[in-house]
């Protein structure tokens, strides 16, 4: 394999991020919940206040990898980082990409000085699971995941 260059994401890449973030839908099967637009992250993520920030592992001019997170902030610790997601076309998984992205999401992280690093893991991903365990990762058992969903904020009357 060709060497992969991992940088920062320009807007001329979101079209190839979408791709990777349906591919990512497919693979967690949720395929139709992708709703996201290649014009709404251009405004998301390259506006007066991006809300979010991203790498890419690319090949030939080809992206085939994706880290995606923001700052998040806890009034117990201050400056967070959440890894949204840490995407790797399937053809190019099992050469480390996935570890040189998330590598590069460590180094923002510590860049910060972010207190913490957090994403999720759907509980029967165990490829994702076990490349977490390397890193060590304090998986918290005791969190409930909890979330309003576009719809139910949309109706919701005060």
């Amino acid at each position: 394999m060709q060497t992969i260059s991992i940088r920062k994401g320009l807007k001329s890449d979101l079209s190839q991020v979408l791709q990777l973030i349906q591919e990512l839908a497919i693979y967690e099967k949720a395929e139709g919940e992708v709703i996201v637009t290649v014009e709404e992250l251009e405004k998301d993520g390259f506006g007066a206040h991006p809300l979010f920030y991203f790498f890419v592992a690319e090949l030939d001019h080809k992206i085939v990898g994706l880290a995606l997170y923001y700052i998040k902030y806890s009034t117990w610790k201050g400056k967070c980082v959440f890894l949204e997601d840490l995407i790797v076309n399937s053809e190019y998984r099992k050469h480390g990409i996935g570890k040189k992205l998330f590598n590069q999401v460590i180094k923002a992280a510590k860049e910060i000085h972010a207190e913490r690093m957090e994403w999720q893991v759907l509980d029967w991903n165990e490829p994702a699971i076990n490349f977490y365990k390397t890193y060590h990762t304090h998986f918290a058992p005791e969190w409930l995941n909890c979330k309003l969903i576009g719809e139910q904020i949309q109706n919701y009357s005060f």
